[in-house]
């Protein structure tokens, strides 16, 4: 029998909040029967959703708080003046071992910085980073960072691909994935000094890593490596264009099947096959970005998701408990800080 896990969800958190999270929740029950719940937010509003979701009836608490995290609450104000938010109680869980992970829609910035405060980094991590994984030609590919560290040095990179590693093995059950770094090309002599130094560091490291060097932007849906590491400016940037590029073709589609009494035909004919590749680049199923390298699993689902989505994101929370990566990032970073122990920062306090 599979070993209960509790996941911790900030249940007033996303744009469709509180009943996109217990539609989420309803549906990976579903699932995942091993899986039960603590959610955090308004008890007379949680309780009247789960009386239209039986599935949830004897995996779930209530933990009742007022205060919600707002989308536009700045990370500073959110974690100075939200202690008893539904956000904030969730991480709490984590830290308390009451809950293996948290799942939040919640503000983005907020959930990183409360979770950096409560958690902390795991040893030899001066930074965590954002990891999701998109889909590719070959399957999928993990990029880091999504936007939590704009500016990075070399050995922030060098984390990063540890930490993609890990998550590559972890999740997405790669048995030994390999690493490229973004860049402007593949040649030595481009990129800036830190993305340089932080080849040079992964060529020679100790740790048994597939380094294939630098990539292109390109390469990333091309499927070239497992795992892409950037800075979180780059990566954000790449991440929403790959997003608005596919809304467009979407568009695109609908109009030509649109524009005559024969495209409509042809789109009857095609429908399967459409309805195929739908379900293979919807963003929904991709759901579930990782606070990566906390000393605690908490993942940050999209704001606007809708329950389908969610479920996703909850998917991989018990993942992440259920395969130890937290565990297995120690291990990997204690034999980094071996290599490098000039670079070992103490974690965030």
């Amino acid at each position: 029998m599979t070993e209960k896990i509790v996941i911790a969800l900030d249940a007033m958190g996303g744009d469709a909040a509180p009943d996109m999270v217990v539609g989420g929740a309803a549906l990976a029950r579903r699932k995942l029967s091993h899986v039960h719940f603590l959610l955090f937010g308004d008890s007379a509003r949680l309780k009247a959703l789960l009386a239209k979701h039986p599935v949830l009836a004897d995996c779930v608490e209530i933990r009742h708080t007022d205060q919600v995290v707002k989308g536009d609450d700045k990370p500073s104000t959110a974690l100075r003046g939200a202690r008893e938010s539904s956000m904030r109680k969730a991480i709490d869980a984590v830290k308390e071992g009451d809950a293996a992970a948290a799942v939040s829609a919640g503000n983005t910035g907020a959930l990183m910085a409360m979770s950096k405060f409560v958690l902390k980094t795991i040893k030899g991590i001066d930074r965590p980073a954002i990891i999701t994984a998109v889909p590719t030609a070959t399957g999928s590919c993990c990029i880091l960072d999504l936007g939590a560290n704009v500016q990075c040095s070399a050995e922030n990179l060098v984390q990063f691909a540890v930490m993609g590693e890990v998550f590559a093995r972890t999740v997405l059950s790669v048995e030994k994935p390999t690493i490229g770094l973004i860049n402007i090309g593949i040649e030595e002599i481009k990129g800036n000094e830190a993305v340089k130094e932080a080849a040079g560091i992964l060529r020679e490291t100790t740790l048994p890593i597939e380094f294939a060097g630098f990539i292109e932007g390109n390469d990333i849906s091309a499927g070239t490596v497992d795992v892409a590491v950037t800075d979180g400016f780059t990566g954000n940037v790449a991440l929403k264009v790959a997003e608005g590029t596919a809304k467009l073709i979407s568009g695109f589609l609908r109009e030509s099947f649109r524009s005559s009494w024969r495209a409509r035909m042809g789109y009857l004919l095609a429908r399967p096959a459409l309805a195929l590749m739908r379900t293979r680049v919807d963003p929904r199923s991709y759901n579930g970005a990782i606070m990566c390298g906390l000393n605690g699993i908490v993942v940050k689902s999209h704001g606007n998701t809708d329950a389908f989505g969610f479920s996703n994101a909850i998917a991989v929370a018990v993942d992440m408990a259920t395969h130890g990566f937290i565990e297995k990032m120690r291990e990997d970073f204690e034999r980094l800080r071996a290599d490098y122990p000039a670079n070992d920062p103490e974690p965030v306090s």
